[in-house]
């Protein structure tokens, strides 16, 4: 009887026991809010596709465990802080971003809400971090290594272009990465007995006066940046002179050559940062990672056009040839 009178208590107590309290012994799925801001001319950046795909193998699926407040910029420099300010605002849990420009424009909207940035070439060299094993503050990322692949670039436009005489940087003047990857093309250069032109330009017009300029037996270091749409104005003349771009993405547009970091593999591999930022880890706490997937592209119908012969090294090294 004594047994029965304990039973029936216990049932009467948990009766009794409000929602709320039943709660703690369930933990409920949160749904989290990424915040992205990218220079790009379309929602669809492929650091962002990628971030998508590697938050999905991690059982974070879109619609379900996340949802995504896309701002793209399309090339224009001053939309960004507004871009940034307003995921602030709207209180986002984490800001993902490609590119500079963007990465920079987070950081100074806000001091709190972590900052995940990609395509960003020299993290040291933009401020964005004090040093890849210590990012500090709200920052951490996944770097293109911009400035590490820079001689690489040059020798294989080189190899290709054997008659090349001079390489052009022509670049945005706020691009700080590609103003510390000059010192790398200088020292590469000087080894290929090549002559390197370094342009910073600031408006439209003198970018179109840098690009009036060049002659036969000039080739082009194309820098990563979206502003003024320098590499797009660059692809334009793809058939002109040799050019090496930092990502395959061109060279399925025309381009000759690219080397560097594949940015659909880059926000895959930043969303592991992503996750465990977005489970309670720390900024401070996750050292800035190199990308890790670099891939060699050439396109084999512009080389056939600009009439270079592809070396058979060239050809047995490339991740795409592109026809």
């Amino acid at each position: 009887m004594k047994r029965g009178r304990v039973a029936i208590l216990a049932l009467v107590v948990a009766a009794a026991t409000p929602p709320a309290q039943d709660a703690f012994a369930q933990q409920v799925k949160r749904q989290y809010r990424v915040g992205v801001v990218h220079a790009a001319f379309a929602p669809n950046h492929p650091a962002v596709e990628g971030l998508k795909a590697g938050l999905k193998e991690l059982g974070l699926e879109e619609g379900r465990d996340v949802t995504f407040d896309i701002r793209f910029t399309e090339g224009k420099t001053e939309a960004m802080s507004p871009a940034a300010e307003a995921l602030v605002k709207a209180g986002v849990d984490l800001i993902f971003t490609a590119g500079e420009p963007a990465t920079r424009a987070a950081m100074a909207s806000t001091q709190k809400i972590p900052v995940v940035f990609t395509v960003v070439g020299d993290p040291v060299a933009e401020g964005v971090v004090a040093e890849i094993s210590r990012p500090g503050g709200n920052v951490t990322g996944v770097s293109s290594l911009h400035t590490e692949l820079v001689p690489k670039r040059i020798e294989i436009l080189k190899a290709l272009a054997p008659n090349l005489r001079r390489v052009w940087v022509i670049y945005h003047a706020s691009d700080l990465s590609t103003r510390v990857a000059v010192h790398k093309a200088q020292e590469a250069a000087s080894l290929l007995k090549l002559e390197v032109v370094v342009r910073p330009v600031r408006t439209p017009e003198e970018l179109a006066g840098a690009l009036k300029a060049l002659r036969p037996g000039d080739g082009l270091l194309v820098p990563n940046s979206p502003v003024l749409d320098i590499p797009g104005q660059m692809a334009e003349l793809s058939t002109r002179a040799p050019s090496v771009f930092a990502a395959a993405f061109w060279v399925r547009h025309g381009v000759l050559v690219s080397y560097g970091s594949d940015y659909f593999a880059e926000g895959r591999q930043a969303a592991r940062l992503v996750a465990k930022l977005l489970r309670g880890a720390r900024p401070q706490d996750l050292p800035v990672e190199g990308s890790n997937t670099i891939e060699l592209a050439i396109n084999v119908k512009t080389a056939r056009v600009l009439g270079l012969a592809i070396p058979q090294t060239l050809l047995l090294r490339a991740n795409h040839l592109i026809e």
